[in-house]
């Protein structure tokens, strides 16, 4: 009995979070049904235009699905187009340069360096920054390898702060 709580636990924590050692609670669901609302009276091609307008405002491709979600009611603008976000961006040859995930790292790590040079005996700031670097050098490995980013794309802290400024 005792051999089986033991594996149990360690089969529990392999399955954490990766940095924490919380095992964290599953986010929101997307609709089993793939399947256009009824209730929506929105075209794909409005649905399009919708998004290349809020492309073109400035937005980020996660911020133009909650708009799409809260403001028109749109549940999900794959069921209805038929394409990712990202996908309807592309075409319209209005993709940003980096993904969004990996600019959002880079602007977490400028703060946490901002916060060290005021704070140098701060642990846990330290801490987050390397975790923040690993994450920044999983990910660029992992664009690299599918395309999106160029294999020459090297990680450096003075280009990142360029580049996200």
């Amino acid at each position: 009995m005792l051999c089986l709580a033991s594996n149990f636990y360690q089969v529990k924590n392999n399955m954490a979070r990766q940095y924490s050692g919380k095992h964290g609670k599953h986010g929101s669901k997307k609709p089993i049904k793939k399947v256009k609302p009824v209730w929506l009276t929105y075209s794909p091609k409005e649905v399009e235009q919708l998004v290349v307008k809020l492309s073109k405002s400035g937005k980020a491709p996660s911020q133009i699905g909650l708009i799409l979600r809260d403001s028109y009611g749109i549940p999900d603008t794959q069921t209805i187009t038929g394409k990712k976000i990202t996908n309807i961006l592309e075409e319209n040859k209005i993709i940003p340069e980096f993904p969004e995930d990996l600019i959002s790292l880079m602007k977490r790590e400028i703060l946490l360096l901002k916060h060290l040079e005021k704070n140098k005996h701060d642990m846990t700031a330290k801490r987050g920054l390397h975790i923040t670097e690993s994450k920044i050098n999983k990910l660029s490995k992992y664009y690299k390898s599918t395309g999106v980013l160029p294999g020459t794309w090297k990680y450096d802290r003075e280009r990142i702060r360029l580049i996200v400024s």
